[in-house]
């Protein structure tokens, strides 16, 4: 790891460690007006784009310590909480009907809306100069995160993606355990995600219904063409149709697939390939499947493939069977680095309270006669099986696993465990010294870049290349063979059709230019 060390981190991570106050100091209250921040003193107003959901929770999180101002939703319903706690502010169906008319009360924006949208609405608040902190996955196809990233440099603005994980304690010690050589070259890399709620392996269109009162669907749908209303599609599944959503991939991967994405500080892969998928459809993402990228060497890090295991249970031919460790727990608990004498705090803050060894992601064995709920919350309809539980050497669940020249590493979740394997060598392990800065917790580390902190864990200088290479996956599932991705050139150079998923078709009026 010699090639230029610290120097190559450094560029990949930015402020994680250049430390959590600039090089000149966090300055006068003066300069920091002159380029647009607000002192540490002040509370930012905060525009809410999107009020359910997840959606609603950074809304929440964001009203821990700074002002809103306004709310925005295209559903009544699924915003009808929200809109009832923050009653007195002023609510809209339309955000650019809100950036208009509000627009000089916001100094930033949470969005939390469907995917297909994000790229749409963060674009047209940073055209604005407003901070924005948008939900994971950044967006959904390549031309959108280098559209993004792109934006964020002209028009100098804080950004934040809303994966939590990256602001977790056991995400950077990950990186820190990689860096430090303990298991050697990663060669190989592992993630995987349990089954979604949302629907898959559809042969046909969903059945039309009639819209709802409470929903505006012509807004729901922004750029995407029009069609007849579902309630297959709101609230909430949306996320397993091509056109709205990105399945697991976004849902779920965005979060297991960070400390693969930071410990081994990838870029652009040199190719992506489905090397198998199950119930494939026009419509929706597949039951589950399998999908490789291939990564070049970065300074002296090997190259390096990795596999994406989508849905894949531990009775399924396309589950990882981690080689040597056919007796181990794969998967840590989360938060548990206590047994490490490591504090923990809350979700993206870096933990709560430890666990011994469990399965899983540490919950223990489901109980199967419990009804299954869905990620969408109370009364959201449930698509698919009750994952399978947990079996001793194989991935599944939320996780992921590093094989490297001289040990194998897990993470589980979103990156809020991770230990060594197998367990004997782990329980003698002892945790190589802290290299990367830690984190305020996800929003607030947000909040900090606001008012001229240090750029936030998960600014889109480090997240757009991850959207990127993320939202190749979808293609790959789409168009088969392998698929040789040139990033600077934004296309694919073998294949004409994958080049059709490269970026989105738009309604007209919905057009987004830098």
């Amino acid at each position: 790891m010699s090639y230029d060390g610290v120097s190559r981190r450094h560029f990949f991570f930015g402020s994680l460690l250049a430390g959590a106050v600039p090089a000149a100091g966090f300055g006068s209250v003066q300069s920091l007006k002159a380029l647009g921040y607000k002192p540490f003193y002040d509370k930012l107003n905060v525009a809410a784009i999107g009020c359910g959901g997840q959606g609603g929770a950074d809304l929440n999180a964001a009203a821990l310590t700074e002002n809103i101002v306004a709310l925005c939703d295209v559903d009544d319903a699924r915003a009808a909480a929200n809109f009832k706690r923050f009653e007195k502010q002023p609510k809209y169906k339309d955000f650019r009907v809100m950036l208009d008319k509000e627009g000089k009360n916001i100094d930033g924006v949470t969005i939390g809306i469907p995917d297909f949208m994000h790229a749409t609405v963060a674009l047209a608040c940073m055209q604005r100069g407003k901070h924005v902190y948008v939900e994971k996955p950044l967006t959904r196809t390549p031309w959108e995160a280098q559209l993004l990233r792109d934006a964020a440099v002209k028009y100098k603005v804080a950004t934040q993606m809303g994966n939590q994980g990256f602001s977790h304690e056991c995400n950077r010690v990950a990186a820190e355990i990689v860096w430090s050589g303990a298991i050697g070259d990663v060669i190989e890399a592992h993630f995987s995600t349990t089954p979604g709620t949302h629907p898959t392996g559809l042969q046909e269109l969903p059945p039309e219904d009639s819209v709802p009162d409470t929903l505006n669907w012509d807004l729901w749908l922004g750029g995407a063409a029009m069609r007849p209303f579902s309630n297959y599609y709101v609230p909430y599944n949306w996320r397993g149709f091509w056109d709205f959503g990105t399945g697991q991939v976004g849902n779920w991967a965005t979060h297991t697939a960070g400390p693969v994405h930071t410990a081994l500080m990838l870029g652009a892969p040199t190719n992506v390939e489905c090397v198998s998928q199950v119930s494939p459809s026009k419509y929706t993402f597949p039951v589950r499947g399998v999908v490789r990228l291939d990564f070049p060497a970065r300074g002296e890090m090997p190259p390096v493939k990795v596999f994406f295991h989508d849905s894949c249970q531990p009775g399924d031919p396309e589950a990882f069977h981690v080689p040597g460790m056919e007796n181990e727990v794969i998967l840590p608990p989360v938060n548990n680095l206590t047994d490490k004498g490591r504090p923990m705090g809350g979700r993206g803050a870096g933990g709560g309270g430890g666990a011994g060894r469990g399965a899983g992601a540490g919950r223990g064995a489901p109980d199967p006669n419990a009804p299954r709920q869905g990620a969408g919350g109370p009364g959201v309809r449930v698509f698919g099986d009750r994952p399978g539980a947990a079996q001793t050497g194989i991935l599944s669940g939320n996780g992921s696993v590093f094989i490297g020249t001289k040990g194998v590493m897990a993470t589980s979740s979103r990156g809020e465990g991770v230990w060594l394997l197998p367990s004997a060598r782990w329980a003698e392990y002892r945790l190589p010294p802290q290299l990367l800065t830690r984190s305020p917790g996800h929003m607030l580390d947000w909040v900090r870049a606001c008012k001229g902190g240090d750029p936030g864990c998960a600014d889109f200088a480090i997240t757009a290349p991850y959207a990127e290479w993320l939202s190749l996956i979808p293609i790959a599932y789409r168009v088969s063979g392998k698929l040789d991705w040139d990033s600077k050139a934004l296309r694919f150079t073998n294949n004409a059709e994958a080049n059709k998923y490269v970026r989105p078709a738009t309604r007209k009026g919905w057009e987004m230019k830098l």
